[in-house]
C-alpha cells in the first residue's frame, strides 16, 4: 500500500467523528476532537462544505452536519450489499475460528431460511444447506428473529393456539412457552437451541442488524452433542455475536 495522504486522512477522520457523536459539531468541537489545529480544521470542514460532504445547519452558526454527500455514498454502498455475499465471509471466518459450522438465516413468515452456511473441518459435524428451510421456532436463529420481532407482528404470526410442529422431542410446541422463552432471548441478546431441531445438536444464535438498526438475519454456530456443554455454549455463544457485530457492520450499521 502507498503512502497515506495527511490531508485526506485528516478530512477522513472528520467525517468519521459524525459516527461516534449524536448531532452537529462545531469546528471547536472537531479541534477538540481530533486533536488538530484550528487553522487546518476550518480549511479542511470548508473543503468538505463546498463539496457536500458536509453542510452548514441553518440557525447554528459555526455548526455542521453531514451533507448530502455523504448520504449518496452511503446509499451507494448500501445498495451494493447482498446478505449471502456478506453472510458467507463473515461465517467463514467465524468457522475458522472456533472449526464448527456456522450459518446465517433470515425469516419468512414463521420459518427460517438460511441464506448462508460454512461447515465444520471437524469429522463429526452438522449436515446442512444453504437454502434449507426449517420451523423458526426449532432453531436458534428463528428464536432470535422472533424474538427480534414487535409484540404485535409476533402475535400476528405466532396467534393463540397456534399449532407448532415438533421436529424432536425437545422441541417447543405451545406458543405461550414460547414467547416467554423468546422474552429471555431478548433480554440477554442471543439465543439457545438444544436438540430442537437435530437431537444430535446444538445451537446458539445473535441477531445481525442493517444501518437502521433493524434486525434482518441471524448468525448461529452449530455444534454436535459431544462437544456441547455450558462453558462451551458460553464461548460460542460469544463468537456469535462478535459475527454478527461483524455482518452487522458490514451492512452499514455503526455498531454502537
Amino acid at each position: 500500500m502507498g503512502r497515506l495522504v495527511p490531508a485526506v486522512t485528516r478530512a477522513l477522520d472528520i467525517l468519521e467523528l459524525f459516527l461516534e457523536r449524536d448531532g452537529p459539531l462545531s469546528a471547536p468541537d472537531i479541534v477538540r476532537g481530533l486533536g488538530l489545529p484550528r487553522t487546518t480544521v476550518h480549511e479542511l470542514v470548508g473543503t468538505l462544505t463546498a463539496r457536500s460532504y458536509l453542510e452548514p445547519v441553518p440557525g447554528r452558526a459555526g455548526h455542521y452536519r453531514l451533507g448530502v454527500r455523504a448520504y449518496q455514498l452511503g446509499s451507494r454502498y448500501a445498495e451494493q450489499l447482498d446478505l449471502a455475499a456478506e453472510g458467507q465471509q463473515v461465517a467463514r471466518a467465524v468457522a475458522e475460528s472456533c472449526q464448527e459450522t456456522v450459518h446465517v438465516a433470515i425469516l419468512e413468515d414463521t420459518d427460517v431460511i438460511y441464506v448462508a452456511k460454512v461447515d465444520s473441518t471437524q469429522a463429526v459435524r452438522m449436515v446442512s444447506a444453504a437454502g434449507r428451510r426449517l420451523p423458526a421456532h426449532c432453531t436458534a436463529v428463528g428464536k432470535m428473529l422472533l424474538a427480534s420481532l414487535p409484540a404485535e407482528e409476533l402475535a400476528a404470526r405466532l396467534p393463540d393456539g397456534a399449532g407448532l410442529r415438533a421436529m424432536t422431542p425437545s422441541s417447543v410446541t405451545d406458543v405461550a412457552a414460547l414467547r416467554k422463552e423468546l422474552e429471555q432471548v431478548a433480554e440477554r441478546g442471543f439465543a439457545v437451541e438444544e436438540s430442537e431441531s437435530n437431537t444430535d445438536v446444538s445451537c446458539v444464535a445473535a441477531p445481525v442488524r442493517d444501518r437502521s438498526g433493524r434486525v434482518v438475519a441471524a448468525l448461529s454456530v452449530s455444534v454436535p452433542l459431544i462437544r456441547w456443554n455450558r462453558e462451551r455454549g458460553d464461548e460460542l455463544a460469544e463468537l456469535a455475536r462478535r459475527g454478527a457485530g461483524r455482518l452487522s457492520e458490514r451492512l452499514g450499521h455503526p455498531g454502537r
